[in-house]
């Protein structure tokens, strides 16, 4: 065991090293060739994958005066040899290392971006970007060519909110890929990106996109500032900026939309509504949201306004059942039986004989089994994750009403529950009614239909109370606004959103002007 000497002494040797290397980020890049590759290497501990490689242009006077540094499998080998190393190894000798560098900068490199680094702090995110460094021995700053590339995943359809009908593409992991796939669909100079990095070890990049005549600089200013509040030595997910900018903490309702569907987001911009992309996850924020735009799915829009209406319906009154069913059969078997008929309630007495457990603790005990196997089914391998809810839902189900655990009346309210909570297109609003229901349960098995009317209205006034970065979550219902009705409950023909939602777009409410209303053909 250290002495308290020995342990001061570590710590006071720590500190140093850590103001050493908060100085060391700051310096400026040197002009020896050899300090700057011998400060690289030492700062990566010589890494296996930092590859460097000395070079000399094909006239020069001195040998190996250029040097080239990346990461291995971060780079595009084939941008690397044709762009970056085929022009320093052509390149004729100049009177000085300035007018080198200089030469390289506009005749030589024919990469996409070029940037000039002063610090070593720039020339780190720019190798840890995929990006390859150039230094010149005898100039006082490097170059950065980009040759970002390596390993990454393709396109593919959207897997957490997939449609009949519509774009089949979705977001990658790759932040410069998302913006060009929302670029693609917006082609106006008025959508505006704006770079930031968040993470103290990461350095992860993340996107603010925004239209600049649709969104609210109230909301901009809001969103720049609790992200550069954000100190944390990681980000791995948008999950982590989702939960640091919400506005209430303490609630199970998102208060910012996550979706991977470019089509999704590209309207939410047209609203007037602010996007955060991020590297490394496909999902991306967007910012404020309300309480009704979790129930609406792209489909909404493509199909005719008839189903769609039906189906937005239909999606209200499955969240309602999801939250509220098992709770509703606990309150009436255990303390309203006058509330059903006769012969139903006969049935249910009949189930029930035998059973050793109360109504409540049957629906909470598989209302338990239903969320082990829900978890199951995401841990498995594909495989045998395709077969769990089979052998849950019919084996296990089965086999606990033959031997009179629990009545087959709670087997089937549970499952429609469990039906009824995948109706929601967004995930994040089912997990809330997941937790939610079993605060219900308890107020049903506790106080009945006066428990579960003591929650609700609880629950309603959470939700009154909710903002997100100031918009009222419950908008359009409270406060009532009847323009905004069109697109809530219902969804009107497209032609009657002559507006964009209230308080969203606080300069240009106009979304089409047109006179494509339906008119009476005229009579022969």
């Amino acid at each position: 065991m250290r002495s308290r000497k020995q342990l001061l002494r570590s710590m006071k040797e720590e500190q140093i090293e850590q103001e050493q290397l908060k100085d060391y980020e700051a310096m400026p890049v040197s002009s020896s060739l050899q300090e700057m590759l011998d400060a690289i290497g030492f700062e990566l501990g010589n890494s296996a994958d930092l590859n460097i490689r000395r070079l000399s242009c094909s006239d020069c006077t001195d040998s190996d005066s250029i040097a080239v540094v990346y990461i291995e499998n971060m780079v595009d080998e084939t941008q690397l040899d044709e762009f970056v190393i085929k022009p320093l190894l052509n390149a004729s000798g100049s009177s000085s290392a300035e007018e080198r560098v200089e030469q390289l900068r506009n005749k030589l490199l024919a990469t996409g971006a070029v940037t000039v680094i002063t610090h070593f702090k720039q020339l780190f995110q720019q190798l840890f970007a995929g990006n390859t460094v150039i230094l010149v021995d005898g100039c006082a700053h490097a170059l950065s060519a980009g040759t970002a590339g390596g390993v990454k995943r393709n396109m593919q359809e959207p897997r957490t909110e997939q449609a009949l009908r519509g774009p089949r593409e979705g977001f990658t992991e790759t932040l410069l890929d998302n913006t060009a796939l929302i670029r693609r669909k917006i082609r106006s100079p008025k959508l505006w990106l704006e770079r930031k990095t968040i993470g103290k070890v990461t350095q992860t990049p993340v996107g603010i996109m925004y239209m600049k005549d649709l969104a609210d600089e109230g909301v901009l200013k809001e969103l720049r500032n609790r992200l550069d509040r954000i100190h944390i030595d990681g980000i791995l997910e948008s999950g982590y900026i989702e939960e640091m900018i919400s506005d209430q903490k303490w609630t199970p309702f998102p208060t910012v939309m996550n979706n991977e569907r470019p089509d999704v987001i590209v309207s939410y911009l047209l609203e007037g509504r602010v996007a955060i992309l991020m590297e490394g996850t496909p999902f991306v924020l967007v910012v404020p949201t309300t309480l009704n735009a979790f129930f609406q799915a792209a489909e909404d829009y493509y199909h005719n306004y008839q189903m769609a209406t039906f189906l937005r319906m239909l999606r209200f009154v499955s969240f309602v059942i999801a939250l509220l069913m098992p709770s509703i059969y606990v309150a009436i078997v255990g303390y309203h039986q006058e509330m059903i008929p006769t012969p139903l309630l006969l049935k249910l007495a009949a189930q029930r004989e035998g059973v050793p457990f109360p109504a409540y603790l049957e629906a909470f005990l598989m209302e338990f089994v239903f969320e082990i196997l829900r978890e199951a089914v995401l841990r498995m391998p594909g495989n045998a994750g395709n077969a769990v809810p089979i052998v849950g839902g019919l084996v296990i189900g089965q086999s606990v009403v033959e031997a009179g655990i629990v009545s087959s009346a709670v087997v089937i309210v549970v499952s429609f529950t469990a039906i009824a909570s995948f109706v929601a297109p967004v995930y994040s609003l089912g997990i809330a009614a997941r937790l939610l229901r079993f605060i219900l349960l308890l107020a049903a098995s506790t106080l009945g239909f006066y428990g579960i009317a003591l929650v609700v209205l609880l629950l309603l006034l959470h939700l009154s109370n909710l903002r997100s970065f100031g918009l009222p979550y419950l908008k359009p219902f409270a406060p009532f606004n009847w323009r905004d009705m069109k697109d809530s409950l219902i969804r009107a023909p497209i032609w009657m959103f002559k507006q964009r939602p209230h308080q969203l777009a606080e300069r240009n409410h106009t979304r089409q002007d047109n006179r494509l209303e339906p008119r009476e053909e005229p009579s022969q």
